[in-house]
Parts: structure tokens; sequence; C-alpha cells
């Protein structure tokens, strides 16, 4: 429960958030993202100038669902379990209030952001672009009636010259169909982004909770990642010019952070158009950027945030043990 001197404030921008001290146990939060992910409004809870939980809320324009109308809880974390009850309560009431069925979170608008709690750790360190939240996240979304939602994992992969045996069919029937893999190059990089993008848009859309991000946002995302990652580790798929697929991988640049050698890649996109043409395509995609992370010097790779129930779930088991587990919640709020 919310505490006498505590108070729930809603904050429009960076600058009013800005006007108060997180305390010490709250992760640092970057208030910029208020504006640049659209936020409908965010909620803290204020105890003596200092933030002792917060979140933003999202309801206009969230993701379609054949049910319910989704709400999304994100940005969210809270130093206190007393401060986390008091917030998310509050918040479950402010989006059944706009009309919402179903609260969603941890997600931060849409799926291509962070979202999702790591629920179970496993022994290695936390990688590039995973999400990150304080251990008792999970257990305070529980305690105030969320449930799962959506299951993924993160799996390592020791030996990166495994090859498949049923990959030489898949390789000559995308050959006879004339369908050549390439990595992205300088020198046609933004056309290369937008052809990932306009697959993507296919690829994903029939995925829960899937909602499309704008291009512009798509391209800069990407583009920040141009100087880090090495052009053999983002492959695209093409059918006579167009792009039917492409694979996604990226240095765990967090090993170079903590003063390690940089041995392992983090493969974190796979997508492929959805038609019977391209079956098998994903696994070549994902073979091929292992073979090549290997020619690179690369030792290991991390499958991230795969689905439990997708289809990648299945490919990835042929090379990779999970080490990692995460959960999306959700509420009922009817």
């Amino acid at each position: 429960m919310k505490t006498a001197t505590e108070q729930f404030v809603q904050i429009g921008n960076a600058e009013q958030y800005c006007a108060f001290r997180p305390m010490a146990d709250l992760p640092s939060f970057d208030a910029q993202l208020l504006q640049d992910h659209s936020v409908d409004a965010h909620w803290a809870i204020i105890d003596a100038g200092r933030v002792t939980a917060r979140c933003s809320l999202w309801w206009k324009n969230a993701p379609a669902h054949p049910e319910h109308r989704i709400g999304l809880v994100g940005h969210y974390a809270a130093a206190t379990d007393e401060s986390a009850a008091a917030l998310l309560e509050f918040v479950c009431q402010q989006l059944a209030e706009t009309g919402c069925t179903l609260a969603v979170g941890p997600m931060d608008g849409n799926t291509w952001r962070d979202y999702r709690f790591v629920t179970e750790t496993g022994g290695e360190p936390r990688f590039f672009l995973e999400p990150h939240n304080r251990p008792d996240g999970p257990a305070q979304f529980v305690r105030q009636g969320f449930g799962d939602f959506a299951h993924y994992f993160s799996a390592l992969v020791t030996d990166l010259k495994l090859t498949s045996p049923r990959l030489e069919r898949v390789q000559k029937r995308m050959a006879k169909r004339g369908i050549r893999i390439r990595s992205i190059r300088n020198d046609t990089f933004q056309s290369d982004l937008q052809k990932i993008y306009t697959v993507a848009q296919t690829a994903f859309r029939e995925h829960t909770l899937y909602d499309e991000m704008g291009e512009s946002e798509f391209l800069r995302q990407y583009e920040s990642l141009r100087g880090v990652v090495p052009f053999d580790l983002v492959l695209l798929a093409e059918q006579k010019g167009r792009a039917v697929g492409f694979g996604f991988a990226v240095p765990d640049l967090l090993q170079a952070r903590r003063g390690e050698t940089v041995d392992t890649v983090v493969i974190k996109t796979l997508g492929v158009l959805p038609d019977r043409e391209f079956a098998g395509l994903g696994q070549q995609l994902l073979e091929q950027i292992q073979h090549r992370a290997f020619a690179l010097g690369y030792r290991r790779a991390i499958h991230a945030l795969v689905r439990e129930t997708g289809h990648l779930q299945k490919i990835s088991r042929r090379y990779a043990v999970p080490f990692r587990r995460y959960s999306l919640f959700a509420k009922g709020l009817c």
C-alpha cells in the first residue's frame, strides 16, 4: 500500500521526471523515452521528492488482440514491494477506466522495444540487447494478480561449426528457386535496411501482440548499430532482387565492457516471408550466421529471446541449449 507521505504524480516529459530524484535502488531511466516511445501516460510514486516506483502506459495504439482491448505497462521499476503494489493497482485501475480489458507487461509500447521479465537467470552474465530487470519484478507483478502470458528463452551454441544434414537439401532447393544469401553492404546499407524492414513487417505480422513500427524509427534503431556490427553477421536472402528473408546478429559488446574477450555473437532476429516456398530458409540463415561468426573468430553464439511456442524454438534446439528464461505477464481487468 502507498504510505501517507507518498503521492501519485503523472509525468508528461523528461523535464518533469528529472525534477525528482530516483531512490538509490531504482534502476536508471532515460526520461527522453517518454517522448520517443509516445507514451499515453507515465505515473510515478513520489515520496519526499524521490521516485519510489514508475511506469508508462499505452492504450490508444496498443497491439490488437482478438478477445481483449490491450493496455500495456512498461518502463517499469519499483524500489520496494510496497510501492510496486500501490503503483500496479493504481495503473491497472487507470487502464480499466480507459476501456482496456487486459493489462500486459512489462512492454515498452510494442514488441520492437524492451519487453519481458527475466525469470530464470542461469549461469551466464547478461548479454548485449538483453532486457534487464530487478529480480523482484516478476514477483511484484504476480502478487498483483498478473499471470504468465508468454514464455521465452535464450540458448547457447558452443560449436559454431555444427552442420545440419537436412540443410544440404534445403540449400539445393533454395538455389533452384533462385534464392541467394548475401551479407549487407556499406554502399547499400540504407536500402538493405529498408529491405529488412519490408520482410519484417510481413514475417512478424502473425506474432502475438505484434504491432507495426514506423520505418523511420526502425531505420534509426538499426543505424545506431552500424559501427559495431560486422556486415557478415547481417544476412539478406533475395529472390530475383526481392528480399524474402534476413538474419541479424551482433557481437556481445557487454563482454568488452566487462573486460573480457568478445568471443560471442548474439543472434537477435530471423525473419522469412510466410510462404511454403521458403520453408527451411530460416535455419539456413541461422547456420550461415554461425559459420560466418566462426570464420570471424567468434566461438559461441546466443539465440536470443526465442518464443517457447514459436517455430524458431524447434530450429534453435538443434544447435543450442537454453540457459535463461523470460516471461510476459497479463492481468484481466474486468
